[in-house]
């Protein structure tokens, strides 16, 4: 019998092997490299023709959408995200963990659009009885224009899309699609890459938007080849706790708009909904306890209001514990450097245990001088006044550095019946005494902790 000629594909980064070995030496990970089969396709890598003179055109005189030609998806915030909504013969792939409601959130945008438009779901990992039941739990009338296939031939669907009946087709998801002419299974690199190509022409050639699903990995990146990230118009992450909490949907490349905007949501018995006062939704239950400090953050150009919870406890073990939920742990760790160095709070042997509460992920630089003065209210069970909200980035020698849109930060805090807001000093405009200005750390704690 004839030997197949086979070779060994990295699902990581899609580097070639001639035979397995344990670690990938091009991207550094182990176990990937999975065996797949050569196809011959009997041609050389060497151009057979000379090609053909392309016809430009005038910069001026190619058309390019506009806002009345978007579609809108039925969320304001989700529009503002995409940057004024989903653009014909754009590509969007949306990210997110299992079970944070990416289908569902889909399937709500679908039903809306489809009240003007006639639109394609189609489904690689659900049948249709499943996604009815979705359907029927989301409880929204769906239009006879919102349509629904189950299939995992990428062959297919690119063909559907071509054929120029839908305006929005939703591809759910990219990891369940293969091509057949190639032998390896679903999920791995050359199906995933080969089959979002595909897609990705059938829609531009025919001016179809097209929305793809795709997973993550347990370190929260994008599964599967980085290329597919590069191919498409739009990344959108979907993240937050699935069990509960606010869900949060930001670009993380948008060709078509800013990446700075946020969309929050929550989980309801009817499907998402959009959370218009996130500040006020996370503060609702607060109580004001030693460790606990309302922080004035910004999420894109949002400005919201977040409680900061600091537990200190003298630790059992011989190395002191630290734990961050929602905040950087080696971030939290120069902090309490910080604190123990230029304050003299003594927390070498202090288990210390950080929460951001409501599910949300903090990437604010802003968040440092919440997070030290937390840590000091905990440690020494003293209250901060309920009535201020705290911002402002901390150096490592101490210093409190300035903010971004300070401006925006202290008009929240106004609107939602707080005094006074502890920020640098960059931030106090004018004879408006609202803020109470700290230049660094120590004159912060000792002012308004040490009470």
């Amino acid at each position: 019998m004839v030997r197949l000629k086979t070779k060994f594909v990295c699902q990581g980064c899609g580097a070639t092997y001639s035979k397995w070995s344990g670690k990938c030496e091009q991207c550094g990970e182990w176990n990937t490299l999975l065996e797949q089969e050569i196809t011959s396709t009997g041609t050389s890598a060497i151009a057979r023709s000379d090609g053909k003179v392309l016809k430009p055109q005038s910069i001026n005189s190619i058309s390019a959408g506009d806002d009345k030609t978007r579609i809108k998806t039925g969320f304001a915030d989700l529009d503002c995200v995409l940057g004024g909504g989903i653009l014909p013969a754009s590509v969007l792939f949306l990210a997110g963990q299992p079970g944070i409601g990416k289908s569902t959130l889909l399937l709500q945008v679908c039903s809306h659009v489809a009240e003007t438009a006639p639109v394609l779901y189609v489904s690689g990992e659900e049948s249709a009885g499943q996604v009815k039941l979705r359907a029927q739990r989301i409880a929204r009338g769906h239009s006879e224009d919102l349509s629904f296939v189950s299939s995992t031939s990428a062959d297919d669907i690119a063909a559907t899309i071509r054929s120029g009946l839908y305006k929005l087709v939703v591809v759910d998801s990219i990891q369940t699609l293969g091509l057949a002419e190639i032998s390896s299974a679903p999920g791995t690199v050359s199906q995933v890459t080969n089959s979002g190509n595909v897609i990705i022409r059938a829609a531009k050639a025919s001016n179809v938007a097209v929305v793809i699903v795709g997973h993550v990995t347990k370190e929260g990146t994008l599964a599967g080849p980085k290329v597919l990230e590069h191919l498409v118009d739009v990344v959108l992450n979907f993240e937050g706790d699935r069990y509960g909490g606010f869900k949060t949907l930001r670009a993380a490349k948008n060709r078509f708009g800013s990446t700075n905007e946020l969309a929050i949501y929550e989980m309801g018995e009817n499907g998402l909904n959009s959370v218009a006062n996130p500040s006020e939704a996370l503060l609702a239950e607060r109580q004001n306890t030693d460790g606990s400090i309302v922080l004035a953050t910004i999420e894109g150009i949002r400005p919201i209001l977040v409680e900061i919870q600091a537990l200190v406890n003298t630790t059992s073990f011989g190395y002191p514990k630290r734990t961050a939920s929602g905040f950087d742990l080696n971030r939290l760790n120069l902090l309490v450097a910080v604190l123990e160095q230029r304050t003299k709070l003594s927390l070498n042997d202090k288990d210390i245990y950080l929460n951001v509460v409501g599910g949300l992920r903090l990437n604010d630089p802003a968040a440092d001088l919440a997070v030290c003065m937390a840590v000091a209210s905990a440690a020494g069970a003293r209250k901060l006044d309920e009535k201020l909200v705290v911002f402002g980035e901390v150096g490592l020698g101490g210093e409190i550095r300035s903010a971004y849109a300070a401006d925006k930060r202290i008009t929240e805090a106004k609107k939602l019946g707080f005094t006074a807001a502890i920020a640098p000093k960059s931030a106090v405009k004018g004879s408006d005494k609202f803020v109470l200005p700290a230049t660094d750390l120590r004159q912060a704690l000792i002012k308004y902790i040490n009470r």
